[in-house]
């Protein structure tokens, strides 16, 4: 194989992994709270190739570019991008539908897998109170995962809960049937590095396994006086921020990159079936 068909066929590979990227964004643009993320592309391992004598390269004074050759090999997929811009709000007036207005701050949610416990994030706010005995129920996410408090607690109420308010700084209250108000914050993470998050099914965001030097430096939770900057809504979710007008136009880039080098890699076999067939 060539040159030409090791660089066509590494970035083909690397498009690949684009179109898997749209295709997951195009797929969740009904999705509450999803946040789409972008690719990267970058060059990949390039080699040098000095063709020239140190004298004439001396001689090339008004040279702007590297001496030398430099032969790619194609293109690398460098990172993924989360955005965590605001998608548009749709009213539904429905009491345990939130929805959090900056687009930094994140819902905070307990996850059991594999008998681990971890806090994660979430922009859907789609809750429900379920039951967990004769006499409480918890307020739970739509996969049934528990929705903490400012103190990483899971928020129980009484059954008997006949109305919920919330507050714009995140402050739940409660109206029970007696006439008893219970009052509870919701917890709040505002995400500094959205990068180094993790996508989890159900629209969730997680640290990553490996141990962050640093949490804080990554996620904060805010409570005391950090409270007064929550934005919260009720009645109201917030929609996926994926375009999907932009999210088409990236799909038709790239496809017509992964045609170009399909087309390299018919043209290289076509030389190469030229070249064996010439005679002495």
């Amino acid at each position: 194989m060539n040159r030409i068909m090791l660089n066509a066929t590494n970035t083909m590979n690397q498009l690949q992994k684009q179109l898997d990227l749209i295709s997951h964004n195009v797929a969740n643009v009904d999705t509450i709270g999803y946040k789409n993320r972008s690719a990267s592309f970058q060059e990949l391992l390039v080699q040098q190739s000095n063709n020239q004598t140190l004298t004439r390269y001396d001689n090339e004074t008004a040279r702007q570019s590297e001496l030398g050759i430099r032969v790619g090999s194609g293109a690398g997929l460098s990172k993924t991008q989360l955005h965590l811009t605001q998608g548009p709000m749709k009213a539904t007036d429905r009491m345990l539908d939130f929805a959090l207005g900056k687009e930094d701050q994140f819902f905070t949610v307990q996850v059991t897998q594999n008998g681990q416990t971890s806090t994660q994030f979430t922009r859907n706010g789609v809750f429900y109170l379920s039951p967990i005995n004769n006499t409480q129920v918890m307020l739970v996410t739509s996969e049934g995962h528990p929705v903490l408090d400012s103190n990483e607690q899971p928020i129980i109420l009484p059954e008997n809960v006949k109305e919920i308010k919330l507050q714009s700084n995140g402050i739940l209250s409660a109206m029970m049937t007696n006439g008893q108000a219970i009052a509870r914050e919701l917890g709040v993470a505002e995400v500094v590095r959205p990068q180094v998050l993790e996508l989890r099914p159900g629209s969730l965001y997680a640290l990553p396994p490996a141990n962050v030097a640093n949490p804080e430096d990554v996620v904060g939770y805010l409570q005391g006086g950090a409270r007064a900057d929550i934005r919260m809504q009720q009645g109201v979710l917030e929609q996926s921020n994926v375009d999907l007008a932009s999210e088409m136009t990236e799909l038709t880039l790239m496809q017509r990159s992964y045609q170009f080098n399909a087309r390299s890699v018919q043209f290289a076999d076509q030389m190469m079936g030229l070249v064996n067939g010439l005679k002495s």
